[in-house]
């Protein structure tokens, strides 16, 4: 049987940043493949390179060697567009601080990425969406109205919106506190088995990182180990 090409694959990823006269080495020679429908947790203590390899995973920026691939192709070297282009159809973020716009309604905030892509019925998909994340009642709201849990909540919404294959989703509970973030990450775990998306989640979090199938310890910029997770 002919196994699945990679959802996400980096190969050789390495990133370096000037730093007071000497090159620091951020990400050093980073090999990871993650196959569709997968759910994979990035760990790790300040430093470890989390951030900036989800950065790079997202073609927000751009390594100093190795490449980044999704379902088979590089991206490293693609045009801003191209990479702009690349995120509105494949790939959902979820942040730690939300990045909702504040001019705009959670309905509105849900519709916005259906809306870029000139596909389907904005309207309708993102009240679809707001319903799976029970806020159905909270669309005509701006999200200075609703708590930190309901706009994470709508955020996850609006990164399901056009179905993406892909989820990166950084700290996506840092801001909440454990209650509350408990059961935003159900509904962000339901809502990728639902829609069969794979998830790369940076998180510092031991016990959200068990949550996931896969749990990959960075230091210093390496792979220290890869251990498996409980996924429920």
């Amino acid at each position: 049987m002919t196994k699945p090409v990679p959802r996400l694959e980096l190969r050789r990823l390495t990133r370096r940043l000037p730093s007071g006269g000497r090159e620091l080495t951020i990400l050093d020679s980073v090999d990871l493949a993650i196959d569709p429908g997968e759910c994979v947790a990035i760990l790790g203590p300040s430093g470890s390179g989390k951030s900036t390899m989800l950065a790079l995973m997202a073609g927000l920026d751009r390594p100093s060697a190795g490449e980044v691939l999704i379902d088979g192709a590089p991206i490293q070297d693609l045009s801003e567009d191209a990479l702009a282009l690349l995120r509105r159809r494949t790939i959902g973020f979820v942040f730690q601080s939300y990045q909702l716009l504040g001019n705009l309604t959670a309905l509105e905030n849900v519709m916005l990425p259906v809306e870029l892509s000139g596909s389907g019925d904005p309207r309708g998909r993102a009240a679809s969406l707001l319903a799976e994340v029970g806020l159905s009642e909270r669309g005509h709201h701006y999200p200075a109205q609703l708590s930190g849990g309901e706009q994470q909540r709508v955020a996850l919404a609006r990164a399901f919106a056009i179905g993406p294959p892909l989820l990166l989703a950084d700290e996506p509970t840092g801001n909440l506190d454990s209650a509350t973030g408990g059961r935003v990450l159900d509904t962000l775990m339901a809502l990728r088995e639902r829609h069969g998306t794979t998830l790369v989640m940076v998180t510092h979090d031991p016990a959200i990182a068990a949550r996931t199938g896969r749990q990959v310890h960075l230091k210093d910029g390496r792979i220290d180990r890869i251990t498996a997770g409980s996924p429920a």
